[in-house]
């Protein structure tokens, strides 16, 4: 230790010593997290799994989910849901959709923001079921205030809601494995310098919150934790009394839903079997000459939502022991002046390999509806699904279960300008596959079905007049309508 301001790390070689001076106001324990990432960093070399002992999920590790529902619900689920505390991943920006704050406060359907329609979700729980499910959101810094001064237009809803801090940690340099921060301070220069590392600091951060040992003194055993942008991610009362079910001797410490895969989904992390246990395999983790493989369709035919079911005490055991090891993800960036750095970061579903009993459930597609871009946006905020009670479901009116492909360009990656493309959202129930490219817009009441390409090429706009049906249709060139 340097005084009481700082800390050297020596690498597994005692070679090289690195340096850094923090003054005292960081939380020591972020500070500790931090050193522990940062030394398993350092000694770990080359793959994190080796490939030739990766196979495939024993076949009753993975349960289909219309076996789980056969079971039928008890009576007593009401007592059930009184155990259960619903978490949600509330870490990230809107940047990547073009907005300023936490993304959880965009409007994705009917004015209703994300953070919206799950206080919505869960009120509506607790009123028919009379029960008292709580609700955790896990803010980062870059969320905390922003999300806080909006909760305050909930306090007369039928729902508990927390919050608790993920880890604040350093970015590094890639080349001098030196953190890049000049002091604490999160202005100026070192506006860049921190960053959330990752959903797998969830353990972490929830335990030094105070907040897990006191929902489990108020009698809570799970949690089920999803991405707040997941709109499918709703609490499922088969998967919750499967939990409840088991002998207290084989109770189930972690359930992953996972769901096929498509072509669309080739990136998502996948179950296998490794070493007698259940792991997640993300694809930074394989190596660069079995990408393709784990791309494949046929060898790994399925995915992690990120819904996961956990059971409290089983964190509480695993923390106190230390003996979670998530697998790192070294994730490179380039900052705004060009400068290298690397963030050490661990996925929440890493954990399953650490926790008793842990097994997936293969759960329809409709519990993994992300929205991550405007072409995601579209699909909610249209006549494919109806909402209730803050829940999602896809319109009966739609003959195929199927999502349709959606392809906006660029000209609709800001929400803001997505908006202004559409006088209102077309009618897509009988939509197969959208591209659109170029500066396009819609009048009011377009109707969209099978596949329609629309491309305006550079220098040229395409306005879709107000009523239009296509069908089947590829629409390019220029075509521009103006008020007379």
């Amino acid at each position: 230790p340097l005084g009481h301001c700082g800390f050297y790390i020596y690498d597994t070689n005692n070679q090289q010593v690195l340096t850094s001076v923090f003054v005292l106001q960081i939380s020591r324990k972020d500070f500790d997290g931090f050193k522990k990432l940062f030394h398993r960093f350092l000694q770990v070399k080359g793959p994190s799994v080796d490939w030739a002992k990766i196979s495939r999920p024993p076949e009753d590790s993975i349960q289909p989910y219309e076996k789980i529902r056969a079971k039928g619900l008890p009576a007593s689920i009401s007592a059930s849901l009184n155990k259960l505390v619903v978490v949600k991943l509330n870490g990230g920006l809107g940047t990547s959709m073009g907005c300023k704050g936490p993304k959880s406060l965009i409007s994705v359907r009917n004015e209703n923001t994300f953070l919206d329609l799950t206080v919505q979700q869960i009120e509506h729980l607790n009123k028919t079921y009379d029960t008292n499910v709580a609700l955790v959101l896990m803010n980062s810094f870059n969320t905390d205030e922003d999300t806080k001064k909006i909760l305050q237009k909930y306090t007369h809803h039928r729902v508990k809601i927390h919050t608790f801090n993920q880890s604040r940690y350093p970015r590094i340099n890639k080349e001098s494995l030196l953190p890049i921060a000049n002091d604490l301070g999160m202005s100026g220069e070192n506006s860049e310098a921190w960053y959330p590392p990752g959903h797998g600091d969830i353990y972490a951060s929830f335990a030094n919150s105070g907040l897990l040992d006191q929902l489990i003194a108020e009698g809570k055993e799970y949690i089920f934790v999803s991405n707040i942008d997941n709109l499918g991610a709703t609490v499922d009362l088969s998967i919750l009394n499967h939990l409840m079910s088991q002998p207290a001797d084989r109770r189930c410490e972690f359930i992953m839903e996972v769901t096929d895969k498509t072509r669309a989904d080739v990136k998502g992390g996948t179950l296998i079997q490794y070493e007698n246990h259940l792991r997640l395999l993300e694809i930074a983790q394989v190596p660069k000459a079995h990408v393709d493989e784990f791309k494949s369709v046929t060898k790994f035919k399925i995915f992690n939502t990120n819904n996961l079911w956990i059971s409290l005490p089983a964190i509480k055991r695993l923390q106190e022991k230390n003996s979670m090891d998530l697998e790192i993800i070294v994730n490179p960036k380039t900052l705004d002046g060009g400068l290298n750095v690397i963030q050490l970061e661990t996925a929440v579903g890493a954990a399953i390999k650490s926790f008793d009993n842990a097994m997936g459930i293969n759960v329809p597609r409709s519990r993994f509806l992300p929205v991550k871009t405007s072409s995601d946006l579209l699909l909610v905020m249209s006549n494919l699904y109806t909402l209730d009670a803050g829940s999602l479901t896809m319109s009966k009116k739609r003959e195929f279960p199927t999502t349709p492909h959606v392809k906006l360009g660029s000209s609709f990656t800001k929400v803001q300008d997505f908006l202004t493309r559409f006088e209102n959202i077309p009618d897509m129930l009988e939509l197969d596959h959208l591209t659109v490219s170029g500066d396009v817009t819609f009048g009011k009441n377009v109707t969209l079905k099978g596949t329609v390409i629309i491309i305006a090429n550079h220098g040229d706009r395409i306005d879709i007049p107000a009523g239009a049906v296509l069908e089947n249709k590829i629409v390019s060139g220029n075509l521009r309508i103006l008020d007379h």
